[in-house]
């Protein structure tokens, strides 16, 4: 079953998006989101993360010479089951974090810390072409060669959120990611592409009181992936984001955003049942100082129900 091994490892661990804080995951790198799995895999993510620059922070605040860091541990879990005879996925992450910075708002020198738990996400995603829902028997002679998959991620309102803060783990919205991607395997070469917009709901209570809106902030991301011997696979990221002006009290704040980043990723089968993931990614371009460093590392355990 070596075939079915290499291509389970990653699928868990790329449903992480490696940060405890809510604004860095509209710009999240996750290569080999997109993988097949048997029916009935079931995978348990732990893990933590390192986030610094320009994050957290709304642009159209008032603040200068941000410094930002946030720190955390993100449990998740996951199963592949059978959707209409479609490989389907459905994904749980919960993270808990610290945050802490401090910046200039309005002419004073303002800090912050705090210990809590983040907006909870949801995700499901779907197979449509290239991967039909298989049994670990049939997964075992199974091939990628071009797949097509959409997913949905909702990220709820339940995480810990003050009003007359500027900096918290919460946003107080609720968040809607619908993606479409597809992948194309030659060999061990793999590349994958994914575009996405993310939607927001109202935040009524931004700042004291103040009702704060923004626009869909649109995504493409493309992943070149090398697969090496024994489910060890390596991966360079580069993604785009555009749009997110927001909007206060009605009053818009004309801060489109147009960011890069760029990525690396490896993971490495420690057990046939357990994988190490470890990756970078770092803000190339910025136009609103939306812009951050993050490192993570993640531990992976897989079983299959039954089994």
């Amino acid at each position: 079953m070596r075939g079915g091994r290499r291509l389970g490892t990653a699928i868990g661990l790329a449903a992480i998006a490696a940060t405890a804080a809510a604004p860095p995951c509209a710009q999240s790198i996750e290569p080999r989101s997109y993988s097949a799995a048997p029916v009935g895999t079931n995978f348990f993510i732990l893990a933590y993360a390192n986030a610094k620059g320009g994050l957290s922070v709304d642009p159209s605040l008032p603040v200068e010479d941000p410094r930002i860091k946030t720190s955390g541990v993100i449990a998740a879990y996951a199963a592949t089951f059978d959707l209409f005879g479609k490989t389907g996925k459905i994904d749980v992450i919960i993270p808990y974090g610290k945050l802490s910075g401090e910046a200039f708002f309005r002419g004073e020198h303002v800090e912050r810390q705090i210990v809590g738990f983040g907006d909870p996400l949801g995700r499901v995603t779907v197979i449509l072409i290239g991967a039909p829902a298989m049994s670990p028997a049939e997964f075992a002679t199974y091939r990628q060669a071009f797949l097509l998959g959409v997913s949905l991620q909702v990220a709820a309102p339940f995480g810990l959120y003050d009003e007359t803060r500027l900096l918290n783990l919460g946003q107080n919205r609720w968040s809607f990611k619908p993606e479409l991607g597809m992948s194309k395997s030659w060999g061990p070469l793999t590349v994958e592409l994914a575009g996405s917009a993310t939607l927001e709901t109202a935040n009524n209570d931004f700042l004291l009181a103040t009702r704060r809106t923004q626009k869909p902030i649109y995504m493409v991301q493309a992943h070149l992936i090398y697969n090496l011997p024994r489910g060890t696979w390596a991966a360079a990221t580069i993604t785009y984001l555009t749009g997110g002006e927001t909007s206060i009290d009605g009053v818009s704040k004309g801060n489109l955003q147009r960011n890069w980043r760029a990525g690396l990723s490896l993971a490495v089968p420690v057990t046939r049942a357990m994988s190490i993931k470890l990756n970078a990614s770092k803000g190339v371009s910025a136009r609103t100082g939306n812009n951050f460093d993050l490192y993570g590392v993640a531990l992976q355990y897989r079983w299959i129900s039954g089994m």
